[in-house]
């Protein structure tokens, strides 16, 4: 394992083992060196781990830190999970940065296109997907993703560029994912360029961010930060559909008085995004704002992904959900440090595709995102598509965003 270092040996008590990437075993927190006798035995369970080696790993141990973008696994992806018309496919475990800024686990998939590789090497679409669930078996890289999506990056890939699609820094890796966590799903994105690259030497430097939903929110950090967070890099710019923002301000508006609301899976969302605020700021409190039905949603949220819990919590409003506003307490500055869309920083062309008839990113959000950006002078694309939903607007989006990225890659 690159980056390795062993530092002394000592012995360690660790109650719970949580995950392992080749010989190195997470133990509430601690990374261990297994021995191959007790290796072989260990996967998930509680065990007393003796006289073993506590090591530097190039992902969470301190004080020794791995660059973001380490490779710490390399597997091929199962065949169910390619993209049609990929040559070679790999799911990767990589270093990316987490919400306080320490070195945090994520794991993604690589697809490369068939054929010959052009000059320079393929060039790269970095994916960040929407919401699927905060919970480990949720992750698209071994869960799959729908046939709407494997159509519409494959789309992509028959127009000559690789596809990298990270799961995010928490799904699929210890810890908690921090949903709708901006600046840490960015760095996810572009660290998946990174690892990417070290998997498939046939991948080019130049590269794109693009994002569907929760991705579109990823995408807009991506498009304020990757050149400044990865300069090794030739960042090109950016496409987002469906991208949620606004969020702390529209939330803040909300509380026990609030009927219902025929806006998508507004359920769900808030009981995710609850959660993601725990995991990014681990001081704020989500039970005090919640009802006994809202607890149990965000406790289910944890363990389902997307469809089961909007299954789950049918019949849930978002009044019933909260017992006081949103507006007092700490929820709006903790939601506004971790949700807000940066509205400067942008040095590369990005374009925002948003559906008029989508309900569960309400064009009104979109709309005064475009104007905050436009009254700061931000340089950018956008188009609102008439029919569009939110699940439709990518592929409604197509013909104005193919020549988009083609042109940026020119």
């Amino acid at each position: 394992m690159h980056g390795t270092e062993v530092v002394h040996s000592t012995l360690i008590h660790a109650t719970f083992c949580s995950y392992r990437v080749r010989n190195v075993v997470a133990c509430e927190g601690k990374w261990v060196v297994v021995p191959g006798l007790i290796r072989k035995s260990l996967v998930v369970a509680s065990v007393a781990i003796a006289a073993v080696s506590v090591i530097t790993p190039p992902a969470l141990a301190d004080p020794v830190l791995a660059e973001p973008g380490t490779v710490v696994s390399e597997s091929p992806l199962p065949q169910h999970l390619w993209l049609p018309g990929a040559g070679a496919a790999h799911r990767v475990t990589y270093v990316s940065t987490g919400p306080s800024g320490e070195r945090a686990l994520s794991t993604g998939a690589v697809f490369v296109p068939s054929g010959t590789p052009p000059e320079g090497g393929w060039p790269v679409v970095s994916w960040a997907h929407g919401t699927v669930g905060i919970a480990d078996h949720c992750a698209p890289s071994t869960a799959g993703t729908s046939v709407r999506t494997n159509d519409h990056l494959n789309r992509w890939m028959s127009e000559g560029y690789a596809i990298v699609a990270t799961d995010y820094v928490g799904l699929g890796t210890p810890g908690d994912h921090p949903y709708l966590d901006g600046r840490t799903a960015a760095y996810s994105v572009t660290d998946m360029v990174r690892a990417a690259r070290r998997v498939s030497p046939t991948l080019s430097r130049r590269w794109v961010a693009m994002g569907q939903s929760q991705g579109g929110h990823a995408t807009l950090f991506t498009a304020s930060l990757a050149t400044r967070y990865a300069p090794e890099l030739d960042f090109r710019g950016a496409v987002t559909t469906g991208a949620p923002s606004n969020l702390a301000q529209a939330f803040a508006l909300t509380g026990p008085y609030i009927p219902d609301l025929p806006l998508g899976g507004l359920i769900p969302y808030t009981a995710y995004l609850f959660a993601g605020l725990k995991a990014a700021r681990p001081d704020f409190d989500p039970d005090s704002y919640l009802t006994a039905a809202g607890k149990e949603a965000v406790e289910a949220a944890h363990t389902l992904c997307y469809a089961d819990l909007k299954k789950k919590v049918e019949g849930l409003t978002i009044g019933k959900m909260l017992s006081r506003s949103l507006l007092f307490g700490d929820f709006y500055k903790t939601a506004s440090s971790v949700l807000d869309v940066p509205l400067t920083g942008y040095d590369r062309p990005f374009f925002i595709a948003q559906g008029v008839n989508d309900l569960d990113v309400p064009i009104v959000l979109t709309m005064k995102l475009v104007a905050d950006l436009k009254l700061r002078g931000v340089r950018f694309t956008h188009k609102y598509y008439p029919g569009a939903d939110h699940g439709t607007t990518p592929t409604e989006s197509l013909p104005d965003t193919v020549p988009f990225v083609k042109e940026l890659f020119n």
